[in-house]
């Protein structure tokens, strides 16, 4: 474990110590969540709100209460995926009342707050942070069992806001198979990793295509590096999400609530055990 001095120079305080110091927003009394799983990705484009989508469809159709908090406020996507329009309204206590998608999962999105879902959301990084510790704290979420925070790509603002502000139990970090994409999930899974937020694993996506005519895997982005980069971390492969045109078909259209894949079963396993 690093160390870093005092001001004196006469102590030594246990860098992972002063994670412990980070305030925790706290969620409204009447609001319950169990576990809180942030899905992460090192850059944009390769199916982060995908995965965090289907993760929670998998565990509502295993009969689990499950939310999706949408941290991603300048690319908001999660709402468009469930076929979700309807605005958020407070209730009598004051308290925002999550969205619901046709299975029941509850969201929380800023495009659910707009008047026009197109309307950019042209906000600086403190107000951004701050209405993602609002979303957490001043929303009703009522007996969640897995909530999942969909994240913007990156190591920037909002991630940092995210792993010092709320109280994340592990993180699941989404990656594709192109060569560069090791040395960007290495910065994500380096970040979890100063930030002291455990890893649950890896999910690698749009890692092999799978010819109609000759049932064969054929790596349009090349070969996978997803093993290579868990063995070196020391974490587990929790997909290789194949590229399946019905995945973005029922996404474009609204249903993501009807993804019945095998694709995730043992990353929902994994983060059953959670529980």
């Amino acid at each position: 474990m690093s160390e870093v001095n005092n001001e004196s120079g006469s102590s030594k305080i246990p860098q992972k110590s002063l994670q412990s110091l980070f305030l925790k927003e706290k969620l409204s009394p009447k609001s319950s969540v169990k576990k809180l799983i942030a899905v992460v990705s090192g850059k944009g484009g390769v199916g982060k709100s995908l995965v965090t989508s289907m993760l929670a469809s998998g565990l509502s159709a295993r009969n689990y209460n499950t939310a999706i908090l949408d941290a991603d406020m300048t690319g908001p996507s999660i709402p468009k995926s469930f076929g979700l329009k309807n605005q958020i309204f407070a209730n009598e206590d004051q308290l925002m009342l999550p969205a619901r998608t046709k299975s029941g999962i509850s969201v929380m999105s800023i495009n659910l707050l707009l008047k026009n879902e197109t309307d950019p959301v042209l906000w600086k990084g403190p107000i951004i942070s701050q209405s993602i510790k609002q979303f957490w704290s001043e929303a009703y979420w009522e007996d969640i069992d897995f909530m999942f925070v969909d994240m913007p790509p990156g190591t920037g603002d909002v991630p940092l806001t995210v792993f010092q502000s709320l109280p994340i139990d592990g993180i699941v970090v989404v990656s594709s198979p192109q060569e560069l994409v090791s040395m960007i999930v290495s910065k994500a899974v380096n970040m979890a990793i100063k930030m002291d937020v455990p890893i649950i694993g890896l999910v690698e996506n749009m890692s092999y295509f799978v010819c109609d005519n000759c049932e064969k895997k054929h790596y349009i982005y090349g070969e996978s590096h997803i093993d290579e980069i868990a063995k070196e971390h020391g974490l587990k492969v929790l997909a290789k999400l194949p590229m399946d045109p019905s995945i973005a078909k029922a996404v474009d259209k609204g249903e993501a609530d009807d993804l019945r894949l095998p694709y995730l079963d043992g990353a929902l396993d994994e983060i059953e055990k959670m529980l």
